[in-house]
């Protein structure tokens, strides 16, 4: 059985590195997409170069998503014109999910049946030393993971983040319905597991599951970021800005409510961060701190 890793990427070298590190022993390839397109539709060069990566250039399997998906309600020339915000998202959604399922055509070719197929976005890294005990398993794997913003150690205790995800490739449908399955077990007298595509009675929760360093980058790339994002509509509409980040790292809160309805705006409120001591995270990140100093919170 081998063990492959799918993720997406767009210019984020240094999370990628990490994630590279930390996870190097576990899998035997790591498949890795890039889009000609941001997730808002403008068109952008391709940044992966894999002499950035020296140590993993025979593991590395560099994807390309060349093309718009179908199914766009209009094209980013004509963004102006549109006057219902949720065109916005639509469109982000059609492009996320298109780039994710380009990485079926390299699993197709290269896996086999039993073959165990993980995805993650670029900075959600599983922690495998919790998976051992599920190798053998056919269910789907979800991993339960803490969440980080702004700096490796800046937790966000309120929720815990589901975002990598496991199957074996014979159960493999392709990786948006992966990525969608919800990270819960119901129970079996719900008919509506046997009709829809992200509910199922048999699921595995890794504990412990590992991490999700979001947004571990400078307040200026952060916002440049958002800007071509999945919700960028709604970060357009927030009015943020690199200072107003900036404020946000310094008084270590953010002001995104995972919890808020999805109709509403989830900019507004204010929660706060909580500095975690280095012993917490990853190996690799613990022996390598100094490396990784700049997004590091180390103020007493």
């Amino acid at each position: 059985m081998k063990l492959y890793d799918c993720s997406l990427y767009y210019d984020e070298d240094l999370i990628l590195n990490a994630r590279l590190n930390i996870l190097n022993k576990y899998f035997d390839k790591f498949i890795i997409c890039e889009s000609k397109y941001s997730h808002s539709g403008r068109e952008k060069k391709l940044n992966f170069n894999i002499n950035n990566f020296p140590d993993f250039k025979d593991k590395i399997i560099y994807v390309v998503s060349d093309q718009e998906p179908d199914g766009l309600i209009y094209k980013i020339k004509d963004e102006k014109k549109i006057e219902n915000p949720e065109n916005f998202r639509h469109n982000a959604i059609k492009r996320i999910a298109f780039q994710r399922n380009t990485l079926m055509n390299t699993v197709n070719e290269i896996a086999d049946t039993n073959d165990f197929i993980f995805y993650s976005d670029n900075d959600e890294i599983p922690n495998m030393e919790n998976f051992a005990k599920y190798k053998e398993t056919n269910d789907i794997v979800i991993f339960e993971q803490k969440l980080f913003y702004y700096k490796f150690n800046l937790l966000f205790d309120r929720i815990f983040w589901y975002g990598t995800k496991a199957v074996k490739k014979k159960k493999l449908i392709n990786f948006e319905w992966l990525r969608q399955v919800k990270p819960k077990k119901y129970n079996f007298y719900r008919l509506d597991t046997f009709f829809k595509k992200d509910k199922y009675i048999n699921l595995k929760i890794v504990k412990d599951g590992g991490w999700h360093f979001t947004r571990v980058i400078s307040p200026e790339e952060i916002h440049q970021k958002e800007l071509d994002a999945e919700h960028h509509d709604e970060y357009r509409a927030s009015n943020k800005n690199p200072t107003r980040i900036k404020d946000l790292i310094e008084r270590r809160v953010i002001d995104h409510d995972h919890l808020a309805d999805s109709k509403k705006s989830k900019y507004g409120n204010e929660y706060k961060l909580k500095v975690i001591p280095l012993e917490e995270l990853p190996e690799y990140i613990k022996i390598n701190w100094k490396k990784y100093k700049e997004f590091l919170d180390l103020r007493t």
